[in-house]
């Protein structure tokens, strides 16, 4: 019974066996056909590998940029000022943290290319009993160098917060197409105090 069964199968596979050798033309069209598909494949496994190593080189280099091992060229391009110190206001007593935030203040407002027209700070107001110490700071600079003195307060050290922004346009210098002239701003800033020890 078993030799009844396998002589079609034989059969089967003697007519298969005789059509390529009687045209050579069908085994080569097969042959290259078997060969260009395993190629394909061949090479999509490997563009979907390069593609994986790319990716994974991406979020590496973001998670060096996230831990800090890396130096912010970017950051360095953009003019960013790094500050370093404690993220507080030091001083033994409320009145010097309040000295350190007003130099701190009026240094950005020099690096941002402005100067500082008034200041007041706040010791003794209601955030003084939270810790925080208080400023508000009146100043001139280009309208454009606006947000990198927002930017290098903000970013900076110790921890500042604007509270208040006011930016008054005179009205006898008109701005220019482009965004320049120089306005006045009124910056009310805070940061946190601890005591040195």
């Amino acid at each position: 019974m078993n030799s009844a069964m396998s002589s079609p199968s034989i059969a089967g596979g003697n007519a298969v066996a005789r059509a390529l050798a009687a045209s050579p033309l069908i085994a080569v069209t097969l042959y290259l056909a078997v060969t260009g598909g395993l190629l394909l494949m061949a090479g999509l496994s490997i563009a979907d590998v390069i593609a994986h190593r790319q990716a994974l080189a991406q979020t590496s280099d973001l998670l060096d940029q996230l831990r800090g091992r890396k130096a912010g060229a970017k950051n360095a391009a953009a003019g960013s000022v790094e500050h370093p110190g404690t993220p507080f206001l030091e001083g033994p007593t409320v009145t010097v943290a309040g000295a350190n935030l007003l130099q701190r203040v009026a240094a950005a407002v020099g690096n941002a290319g402005g100067s500082v027209q008034s200041s007041q700070v706040d010791v003794s107001g209601a955030q003084t009993k939270d810790g925080f110490v208080g400023l508000v700071v009146s100043c001139e600079l280009e309208q454009s160098a606006l947000q990198k003195l927002l930017y290098d307060l903000e970013a900076g050290m110790p921890f500042l917060f604007v509270d208040q922004l006011d930016v008054q346009v005179p009205q006898t210098t008109a701005l220019n197409e482009a965004g320049t002239g120089r306005v006045r701003v009124i910056l009310g800033v805070s940061g946190q105090w601890q005591a040195s020890k």
